[in-house]
């Protein structure tokens, strides 16, 4: 059974995203960094290379903190707003995460573990899009 510990470390990380509102593609090229933040806790630092369209790259970071929580992950805004919690133990766990009035869902793919996905289906009026991250251990 995979825990928290075992997301610890450093991930390679190729994104495609599938912009239907925008009407355009985008790829994200880097890594993300999982590290110690105390007991039962890992801060999740990401950054790359974001093409979206045919407008120049750019860099892309984003921060997490990803807690254990009664057997779940359960993943923070780097603001410390809730964000979503899944089941690691799983091989297909999904999530959910409401910012009225767009909607966010994750299904997870640890089915070839230590190699694993996040598909995200974003939907409402100010976003529609698909975005799936392949992550490898680097």
């Amino acid at each position: 059974m995979r825990g928290l510990a075992e997301f610890e470390g450093v991930w390679r990380i190729d994104r495609s995203i599938e912009d239907r509102l925008a009407g355009q593609a985008g790829r994200f090229e880097g890594r993300a960094v999982l590290a110690p933040d105390g007991p039962g806790a890992l801060v999740y630092d990401e950054e790359g290379r974001l093409t979206l369209g045919n407008a120049p790259a750019m860099v892309a970071t984003r921060r997490y903190f990803w807690r254990a929580e009664a057997g779940r992950i359960a993943l923070s805004f780097a603001d410390g707003r809730p964000f979503h919690t899944f089941d690691p133990g799983e091989t297909a766990p999904a999530a959910f995460h409401d910012c009225a009035p767009d909607a966010y869902a994750v299904r997870y793919d640890f089915s070839d573990w230590p190699v694993w996905r996040a598909v995200w289906e974003v939907r409402g009026p100010r976003k529609d899009y698909r975005m799936e991250s392949l992550y490898l251990r680097a």
